[in-house]
């Protein structure tokens, strides 16, 4: 289904930033149609169904939550809220609006506590059914298609609630297909994670070659006839690997091409992330704050806001997703949302045998300030990219007034929202330091 027609650009706005976002989109949809040509079809549509409309009224204007400093400025709300007019209602999500009543004071469920002082925009609470039905299905995926994890895991892997988690991560999802394919990516994710990097089996020793031949379950092999069937027999090795075949094998019937190599190059920024902090490991130092900074800019969750629009049924083109900007954006909305994991992991890993470097103990430990001390500066460093993400985000949603581009930024705030939603609320993995 073709995007509704954009809105009249604000009048406010220079004229040559209103019609950039219309520029670059006409130029991606014409080299796409020029491609579709010259393959006889049109390779570029989603083989899921577009999203349906969606009839809610737009929620008002985002509040300043409990804890929080000043709230986003009016072009950023204006993004979320949405555009207005005939046809635009399927262009909205209701990402930010009142808490239920059974919230607490902060918004969201009752369960769990927010950090206090951390910058956070309350969620609605995410839709039951949806909850049930993905957390049903992921379960069966992991236990039947790829064998994932043993019996004694079973309770580790129901704590997580990556149904809940997904659900509130991706409102716009018009069907439970859809979620399902961030879903299997999550856990595949987990997985590489905890069995080569962490707890269950993980070690920096080995772990470039581990990293790299999962990657291929991504990024397929191209070899020769004698060696293909050893690397396909390969990724049914263990249990990552299979988890990446599959979880990607789903995605790439549902993505265009440009939305699946996008996704494989975020992946493999990922995977350099995780080698820079296994070299760390292997040579027991404690980077300094900026080098660890930079090290969760790539080992941190940009691949999950990046396929906000595989999961919510449309496509950003490719032009105005490599935009500078719109990278500095997706950037910011992972470095925030991986911090939240610091801080909220924090005494979970501290729980764990060896040293787990997150931001507070290497603020500790590089800037000789007390765990408290280090802990409430990694909120406010939290709190400055958050910022950053939504001045980054309003600055574009003013210059490239693309009915696309406005839909893809309100899923990557959606999914900054819904990260730090699930990690409040997942108490049976987090709990906050006595630090207040």
């Amino acid at each position: 289904m073709p995007e509704p027609a954009p809105p009249p650009p604000q009048s406010s706005l220079p004229e040559a930033a209103a019609h950039l976002g219309t520029h670059v989109l006409a130029s991606a949809a014409a080299r796409a149609c020029d491609v579709g040509i010259a393959a006889g079809g049109s390779p570029c549509s989603p083989s899921l169904p577009a999203p349906p409309a969606i009839s809610a009224p737009a929620p008002p204007p985002v509040g300043t939550p409990a804890g929080a400093v000043s709230a986003p400025g009016s072009g950023l709300e204006r993004v979320l809220r949405g555009p207005s007019g005939l046809g635009t209602a399927g262009l909205r999500l209701i990402l930010r609006g009142n808490p239920s009543a059974s919230s607490d004071p902060a918004g969201g469920s009752v369960d769990g506590t927010p950090v206090p002082g951390l910058y956070h925009h309350p969620v609605p609470e995410p839709d039951p059914a949806r909850v049930e039905e993905v957390s049903r299905r992921i379960k069966s995926w992991a236990l039947d298609e790829v064998s994932l994890y043993p019996e004694d895991w079973e309770e580790e892997f129901d704590g997580f609630s990556v149904g809940r988690y997904m659900v509130g991560c991706h409102p716009d999802a018009p069907t439970v297909d859809h979620l399902m394919l961030a879903t299997r990516l999550m856990v595949a994710e987990n997985a590489v994670d905890d069995c080569y990097c962490e707890d269950h089996g993980g070690s920096p020793v080995g772990l470039g070659e581990r990293l790299l031949l999962a990657h291929t379950a991504l990024d397929p092999l191209h070899t020769t006839r004698e060696y293909q069937a050893q690397w396909e027999k390969s990724l049914h090795a263990d249990a990552p690997r299979r988890a990446y075949r599959s979880a990607m094998e789903y995605f790439v019937r549902a993505a265009s091409p440009s939305q699946a190599d996008r996704l494989r190059h975020d992946m493999a920024r990922l995977h350099m992330g995780y080698l820079a902090e296994a070299a760390w490991a292997q040579l027991d130092r404690v980077p300094e704050v900026w080098e660890y900074l930079a090290m969760r800019q790539f080992n941190n969750f940009r691949p999950c806001p990046t396929i906000t629009d595989t999961v919510g049924g449309y496509e950003l083109p490719a032009d105005l997703h490599a935009q500078a900007a719109m990278q500095k954006v997706i950037a910011l909305a992972g470095n925030a949302t991986t911090i939240v994991n610091d801080l909220y992991s924090y005494t979970k890993e501290l729980d764990s045998p060896g040293r787990h470097l997150n931001l507070p103990v290497v603020i500790a430990e590089r800037e000789g300030l007390s765990d408290r001390d280090a802990y409430l500066k990694a909120v406010e460093v939290h709190n400055d990219l958050m910022h950053d993400f939504e001045t980054a985000a309003s600055a574009l949603a003013a210059a490239c007034p693309a009915p696309a581009v406005h839909r893809f930024l309100r899923g990557v705030a959606a999914w900054v929202d819904g990260n730090h939603y699930w990690h409040r609320t997942n108490t049976y993995r987090y709990s906050l330091p006595d630090f207040w």
